[in-house]
């Protein structure tokens, strides 16, 4: 199996999974909906040709990976920092934001997700300005599939140790692996998606995230204005998170949603 470089298509970006209190939209279920088993692999395509994007999706689906596509940079980017990923597959030429940018600031944020660079150009200037930026790999246009996946294989290995390190800010620590949180030494007994949604919020701390952010990060879904879900959650986080403590983390900006910022 060859990967062609194709005609640029943005790719149905929906992954739809049903939830009682997030509804989804009425676009049509895209491929690689579903979601992935504990001891699946987790991949993030980033691709804008949609036959290359749905073809390294069915190649990767039979080899066991759970895969998420985006069909741009900025959507590619905000995946990555919404949710933890084993490997990141990311072309360089993408709309919106191109590769170097995204992965410019994934590495800006602290993200150690092993990266393998997709790309036409192979001059070797192009080649060391990738890996220089962070890349863990790079791959030229066109490429066999099994090589792909052996060269995906090798960065994963790579990159487990630094994966297992956990995150600290201020005297939270949250370890990726585990999916547990503590604060201030103190454990934080925090279900599936209440560890999802502070892991959202600590990887785009600073930043104010909507509702409708927030739904669909979590719940891969898009947000009915009809429910309090996201207010749930998120006096539920802050009640184990916040409440014991006397630095309160995550804020209320009225009107626009939540932010996560020790420094208030």
């Amino acid at each position: 199996m060859t990967i062609p470089t194709t005609t640029s298509v943005a790719p149905d970006p929906s992954r739809l999974a049903m939830h009682p209190d997030c509804r989804p939209s009425s676009q049509k279920e895209g491929p690689g909906s579903g979601s992935p088993t504990r001891s699946q692999v987790k991949i993030l395509v980033v691709e804008d040709e949609v036959k290359s994007a749905i073809s390294l999706e069915k190649g990767m689906r039979e080899h066991g990976f759970a895969v998420q596509l985006a069909s741009n940079g900025e959507e590619g980017l905000r995946r990555a920092l919404a949710e933890p990923f084993d490997v990141i597959v990311l072309d360089i030429m993408l709309p919106l934001m191109d590769g170097r940018a995204v992965l410019r600031e994934l590495r800006k944020r602290g993200s150690q997700t092993p990266v393998v660079f997709l790309t036409a150009r192979d001059a070797v200037e192009d080649r060391v300005e990738g890996l220089e930026l962070g890349a863990d790999d790079y791959l030229v246009k066109p490429f066999a599939f099994s090589e792909l996946i052996a060269r995906v294989r090798s960065v994963m290995r790579r990159g487990a140790q630094r994966q297992t390190d956990p995150m600290r800010i201020g005297d939270l620590e949250i370890d990726l692996v585990r999916h547990k949180a503590a604060r201030a030494g103190s454990a934080l007994e925090l279900t599936p998606k209440e560890f999802a949604l502070l892991y959202l919020l600590v990887r785009q701390r600073g930043e104010v995230l909507s509702r409708t952010m927030i739904c669909q990060q979590v719940w891969d879904m898009n947000f009915d204005s009809d429910t309090n879900v996201v207010d749930v959650h998120v006096r539920r986080l802050r009640a184990k998170l916040d409440d014991p403590f006397p630095t309160k983390l995550i804020h209320t900006v009225r009107g626009l949603g939540y932010v996560f910022d020790e420094k208030r």
